[in-house]
């Protein structure tokens, strides 16, 4: 019955990941990258002002 048991262990670890990987790698709806790019923008714009005095 023990070795019922060690074989259940890996058995349950695979499900359990198969299960992880197809909710990890579902559909989501479809995002633009337009705030992160515009966020982006705007720091190269402040890193890119020369700074006088300095």
């Amino acid at each position: 019955m023990g070795v019922l048991v060690w074989l259940l262990i890996p058995l349950v670890a695979a499900i359990g990941a198969g299960l992880w990987g197809t909710w990890a790698n579902r559909t989501r709806t479809a995002r633009s990258d337009g705030p992160e790019l515009d966020g982006y923008a705007r720091f190269r714009a402040a890193m890119e002002k020369s700074h006088p005095g300095l």
